[in-house]
């Protein structure tokens, strides 16, 4: 049952009430409030913030209006003709397209001026770059103002049309006011009758037309204003069920009209008669295609009804196989290629799958009543002795209790085979012996096992140290300094007493060897000099500075910068705390009665 609310569709705000929703939104659902020192990435994000919000309400409404209103292609398409007879299918796509391209445009805009943001190098840049997007967003509103306002005129009036199935049969009665269509509704239905100038159109629907005809002309318009009518809007009820239905009759009877006007009724019948034939009947049968009633008097007004109704349901889809007539006595089977025929037999044999025990137990009575058996998997000589029972109990002896005489041989032919195999597989170890091999591959292996050797050798000469490489006695050199020189900076330094140089020493003084003295400090002095630091004037590589002149000035001006920051007890650039300058459990309160020193 295919039914359709359109009073649910969302109201469509004109141009200016749409920017003052979403600008109001974004004012009351971002925050307002800055200040002047905040980093200049917190002032990116707080601008980018009310550029992507706003942003994101425009396509949430406008997705709203698109999604909501019907598309001509999705709906029945009898609502897709009546749309298009109403307000002209084209302007009504354009409409909705506009929409769908404003809100592209907008999505482009914001992405656009979010990316700008991201390099804004000041508060007034950033602001400025705002009101620039929210600016150019509300022109693209504004410009499509005419499509909101079409749209809602739409919606306004689409809330106002009859909720129509389109899937059930229906009866339609038209033709011109005051010819008595109202009052036959009251007579066959308990409807309250709404007079509205709806829009005409049967197409795509199970309809039988009724076109009431006042033959008395106390309407207000003649037999031949009337037929013009019936003519003007036959063209819309093709092939479906048409009876001319000549009300009033208690006013003025069908046979006392004039010759003209029984002429333009029989022009009428005659093209009802029309889709009779249309339906398969006999154009013989005249029955149910003109009709006389008065609503006033109820005559006629059951048998109008029930002949709408019988055409109604004789009114049915049938389908028929259209089968060829035999030309000759020849027989012509049907021609399946042979592809077709093994991808049938295919399927079959896959249908004819493998019972699962599952399957066994549904067809054995299910859980509880079958029981899955463990020996049909059994390999035997015979399968007949699967489900034969095992003796527990044979010529008075317990079976299980049975043991072989010769079980203790058998057991150590298995452990002397185990001991033959594990030999084997000791005896299995790959090594290249090369009798078997020809003179090419006995050459091939030798170069292998050279370079094999040579790799060794040179990984053990990376790995030793100086003492262990007779590199440099193979040049004609001496390496007894290197490695002199390798085991006293290997050592560790020793705390040793320094020697006493004190000036004026009496006769009781201990001698003291001065040569060997002096000699042990210059071997240290030597041996163990302290290194020294590079000074700070020294430019390294890659520090980027010209000489040591310009990185003195460098380091003197690092220097004064941070003299004010240390000034201000900062931690570092980014330390922008604003410290309380009046704590409040110093300043607040009643003074008591005494002294305010410590103030």
């Amino acid at each position: 049952m295919v039914q359709y609310n359109f009073k649910k569709i969302t109201v469509v705000p004109n141009g200016k009430d749409f920017i003052d929703i979403i600008l109001s939104r974004t004012q009351r659902k971002t925050p307002t409030v800055f200040h002047k020192g905040y980093a200049i990435s917190r002032l990116r994000q707080f601008y980018m913030r009310k550029v992507k919000y706003t942003q994101q309400n425009f396509h949430e409404k406008l997705s709203t209006i698109i999604d909501e209103f019907p598309r001509l292609d999705d709906i029945h398409p009898f609502y897709g003709d009546l749309r298009h007879v109403l307000y002209n299918k084209d302007h009504y796509k354009l409409a909705l397209g506009q929409i769908n391209t404003a809100r592209n445009l907008i999505s482009k805009i914001a992405k656009d001026y979010v990316k700008l943001l991201k390099y804004g190098d000041s508060l007034y840049r950033c602001k400025s770059l705002k009101v620039a997007a929210l600016g150019r967003m509300c022109t693209v509103i504004k410009r499509i103002g005419p499509s909101l306002a079409y749209l809602e005129q739409i919606r306004q009036h689409m809330a106002r049309l009859p909720s129509i199935d389109p899937n059930t049969r229906t009866i339609l009665i038209c033709g011109y006011p005051n010819v008595g269509k109202s009052s036959f509704m009251n007579k066959i239905t308990r409807a309250d009758v709404d007079v509205q100038p709806y829009a005409f159109t049967t197409k795509s629907l199970s309809t039988a037309v009724l076109f009431f005809l006042d033959i008395s002309g106390s309407c207000g318009y003649s037999i031949a204003q009337q037929a013009a009518l019936f003519h003007s809007i036959k063209s819309l009820s093709m092939n479906k069920p048409l009876i001319i239905v000549c009300n009033k009759t208690d006013l003025q009877p069908l046979d006392g009209i004039s010759e003209e006007d029984r002429k333009l009724v029989m022009e009428m019948k005659a093209e009802a008669m029309k889709t009779v034939i249309g339906q398969g009947s006999e154009p013989t049968n005249e029955e149910g295609v003109l009709l006389t009633v008065s609503t006033l008097t109820e005559d006629g007004v059951i048998a109008v009804k029930n002949a709408a109704c019988e055409r109604l349901l004789n009114q049915r889809v049938e389908f028929h196989v259209a089968l060829p007539k035999p030309r000759d006595q020849k027989e012509r089977p049907a021609c399946i290629p042979q592809a077709v025929l093994e991808t049938k037999a295919k399927q079959a044999a896959e249908k004819e799958k493998r019972k699962t025990e599952k399957d066994l137990e549904d067809e054995n009575g299910g859980a509880g009543v079958y029981s899955a058996s463990l020996r049909k998997n059994y390999i035997l000589s015979n399968d007949e002795w699967k489900e034969d029972i095992m003796p527990e109990i044979l010529d008075g002896h317990n079976v299980y209790d049975f043991i072989d005489p010769d079980i203790l041989l058998r057991l150590e032919e298995l452990e002397r085979e185990e001991g033959l195999r594990q030999e084997e597989e000791e005896g299995d170890d790959f090594e290249m012996d090369g009798q078997e091999l020809s003179p090419e591959e006995q050459e091939a292996l030798a170069e292998i096992r050279k370079k094999k050797s040579m790799l060794i050798q040179q990984h053990r000469m990376k790995k030793s140290t100086a003492e262990s490489r007779p590199v440099l006695s193979s040049l004609g050199l001496d390496p007894s300094l290197a490695i002199n020189r390798a085991r006293s900076k290997s050592r560790g330094r020793k705390r040793e007493r320094s020697v006493d140089r004190r000036e004026g020493d009496d006769g009781d003084a201990m001698d003291i060897d001065d040569n060997q003295a002096s000699k042990k400090l210059r071997l240290r002095s030597t041996s163990w000099s302290r290194s020294r630091s590079r000074p700070p004037s020294e430019v390294v590589p890659g520090e980027g500075l010209k000489d040591s002149a310009q990185k003195v000035n460098a380091i003197k001006l690092a220097k004064k910068s941070v003299l004010k920051r240390n000034k201000n007890a900062r931690r570092g650039e980014a330390d922008r705390v604003i410290p309380t300058l009046k704590p409040k459990h110093l300043f607040s309160g009643k003074r008591s009665i005494g002294k305010t020193q410590r103030r």
